[in-house]
């Protein structure tokens, strides 16, 4: 499994309930351009259109050898692939539950495919995040003194 991009923002933003894998609709221009490692998931996010899973505001760059005939859209809607019963759970707990799809990570699988893990997420508050980073910031601190400890 080769990791192309990664959403580290979204674990700091999000408390993530749930992880599913989807399959992704890709043009020859595009999963090229991923071989490359040209992608973006930071501002990305999942909606379900008329009951089909789209990827939303992924930035995938056009290599610059691409003729431009064959170019992608950059920050186009990208369509998932997923099971219909899961599509249909995925919509229940958006639509009632108030939570959010986001993507987590996009990687190349055992069969040379393109995946991507999106998640079901709840937002964090301010007060959230402000204990995410004191964690980190023991966390830190405590293997800074492992470290140097002579003992």
């Amino acid at each position: 499994m080769k990791i192309i991009a990664r959403n580290k923002k979204a674990l700091f933003d999000y408390a993530i309930i749930e992880r599913f894998e989807a399959g992704i609709v890709l043009r020859g221009s595009e999963v090229v351009a991923l071989r490359a490692g040209r992608a973006n998931l930071k501002d990305s996010f999942v909606r379900i259109i008329r009951g089909e899973l789209f990827l939303l505001n992924a930035h995938i760059s056009a290599l610059s050898t691409t003729h431009f005939f064959y170019r992608h859209e950059e920050r186009g809607a990208r369509k998932l692939l997923m099971h219909r019963r899961q599509i249909d759970k995925l919509l229940g707990k958006v639509s009632v539950e108030g939570y959010t799809l986001i993507g987590l990570e996009l990687y190349f699988n055992a069969k040379n495919k393109v995946k991507l893990t999106l998640a079901l997420a709840k937002g964090k508050n301010l007060h959230d995040k402000r204990e995410a980073l004191k964690k980190k910031q023991a966390d830190l601190e405590a293997k800074m003194a492992m470290k140097f400890y002579k003992g």
